[in-house]
């Protein structure tokens, strides 16, 4: 809803031109900036079979506001003067937990939005986007101990106690995601898919091998792995103070001086993370602060068309 309490609807286009990052962080009301990028994300797709439906039907539900209309049941409409959503079998099978990282590290920004405020949009749309389907969400945040939890659910309420924590997170301290995520592990009593937002900047290996022992009691995990453009493309110029966001070491360098060996680094740091995940049998979404969050979406859309 919008500010006022009216509905926020937005012509196509509009959501579209919004899909940019630090527009979207912009806008205070996290479930417009949710719906504004998930209408964005829907907008830019063309006709697709995975819209979250099976072919089985099961049973009906009322209409609800953001239903595709093309579920509803108008001949039950022209009788009932009610409208009627046509409801399937596994619209509700999927559960899946937001596990959104909360460091000093993600604090980082070097242009409008940082890792933090694009992560707690993604998270966001993603909440908005898996509620619209019909499926369970949880969300836990964390630093080096968890610090929110709220398990997989599938009501309207749940969607705004999710988002009232996201609004309310605050930065944290040093990383470890591995503890956390075993936590999380404990808690985990059906299969689920675990979905990590992160700059995995601390502690990697350890967090994957959590992630490949979360898969390998049955859950899928998909990790969106969040950098700061000036983090994957050294944008620096000028002679720069360089200060660690969770040991505040610093360093005091000329950029030209360091540039290649840094790239050289970073890229080796982004393909370990990809190939490791890969061996664990996770899926791997690397994204740019700078770039729309349509990628998290159409990651986790594939993932969920999948069947897992």
């Amino acid at each position: 809803m919008a500010e006022n309490g009216e509905s926020a609807s937005l012509p196509p286009q509009a959501a579209t031109n919004y899909l940019d990052p630090g527009v979207l962080a912009g806008i205070d009301n996290l479930e417009l900036r949710a719906r504004v990028a998930v209408e964005g994300f829907l907008s830019g797709l063309h006709k697709s079979p995975h819209r979250g439906f099976s072919v089985e039907f099961n049973d009906y539900r009322h209409y609800q506001q953001g239903d595709d209309l093309r579920h509803v049941d108008w001949k039950l409409y022209a009788r009932s003067d009610k409208l009627y959503i046509k409801q399937y079998e596994d619209e509700t099978n999927t559960r899946c937990m937001l596990a959104l990282d909360t460091s000093a590290s993600m604090t980082y920004s070097s242009g409008a939005v940082s890792k933090l405020e694009y992560g707690i949009s993604v998270a966001s749309a993603l909440a908005y986007f898996i509620m619209r389907q019909r499926d369970a969400v949880g969300l836990l945040t964390f630093d080096d101990k968890l610090r929110d939890f709220i398990p997989a659910r599938c009501r309207q309420p749940h969607l705004m106690q999710i988002l009232r924590t996201l609004a309310l997170v605050k930065a944290g301290d040093q990383t470890d995601a591995a503890r956390p995520l075993a936590d999380l592990a404990a808690t985990l009593t059906k299969k689920s898919l675990v979905l990590l937002i992160s700059d995995l900047l601390q502690g990697e290996e350890e967090t994957i091998a959590t992630l490949r022992n979360l898969r390998a009691m049955g859950h899928d995990v998909i990790v969106f792995h969040v950098m700061d453009d000036a983090e994957l493309n050294f944008t620096f110029d000028e002679s720069s103070e360089f200060i660690d966001s969770e040991s505040r070491e610093a360093f005091i360098t000329t950029p030209a001086s360091v540039r290649e060996a840094y790239l050289e680094n970073v890229n080796a740091f982004l393909a370990n993370c990809k190939k490791q995940c890969q061996r664990a049998g996770v899926d791997y979404c690397l994204l740019n602060t700078a770039d729309p969050i349509d990628a998290a979406l159409s990651a986790y859309l594939s993932k969920r068309a999948r069947g897992f």
